[in-house]
């Protein structure tokens, strides 16, 4: 039998320099010990994506990196978290952060995508879109190019009853706005929620 969340996390931290330390989270004393494991290696996996992106995006020498994570959901057997990096290298205008969205619904071996929130051949890239679009308008954001819909492998997390939208930077608006989160009630979603999965949970 799986225990009750919340579940116990610890904060860890890889350093190779004082001008590089990157933190995050360790899920520990669960019960089922693969399900500990499984989901400890895909965050690994997920910090180092960011890093690698990184270290690849630009030719020029690192200066400075920190690696940070925010816990959004971590009840009813739903964790979801959000890594970040940020990273300066030599003679840019300015430091790029990257953030990675990782969701699970224990004791599931998965890190949901954001098509697996939703019953199989629902509309949920239109449905959401005209969450955002409507969001877009009502925050009057001065867009880099007009919005059509989001990826179907969009950026998100849980928040309680609250699925999160995100861009990265550059992706919808210019740098000096940052990052856009679109929150959408799970309630607005119930039609199209797939009742086996973090959503369902969270209803």
């Amino acid at each position: 039998m799986y225990q009750e969340l919340p579940l116990s996390i610890n904060t860890e931290c890889t350093s190779t320099s004082p001008q590089m330390s990157v933190y995050f989270p360790v899920l520990t004393d669960f019960a089922d010990q693969s399900v500990q494991y499984f989901v400890n290696m895909q965050i690994v996996n997920g910090v180092q994506q960011l890093i690698k992106i990184q270290e690849t995006e630009f030719t020029t020498p690192i200066v400075e990196m920190l690696g940070l994570y925010e816990l959004k959901n971590n009840q009813q057997q739903v964790l979801s978290l959000v890594l970040s990096n940020y990273t300066y290298h030599d003679k840019a205008a300015h430091g790029m952060t990257f953030l990675k969205g990782l969701t699970f619904n224990l004791p599931e071996l998965n890190v949901y995508q954001l098509n697996e929130l939703f019953k199989p051949g629902t509309n949920y890239v239109e449905v959401i879109s005209a969450h955002v679009a409507a969001q877009i308008k009502q925050r009057d954001l001065p867009l880099l190019q007009p919005f059509e819909a989001i990826k179907p492998d969009q950026d998100f997390y849980i928040a309680d009853k609250t699925l999160v939208i995100f861009f990265q930077l550059y992706e919808l608006v210019a740098y000096a706005f940052g990052f856009q989160y679109f929150p959408i009630s799970i309630y607005d979603l119930s039609e199209i929620i797939n009742e086996d999965g973090p959503l369902g949970r969270m209803l």
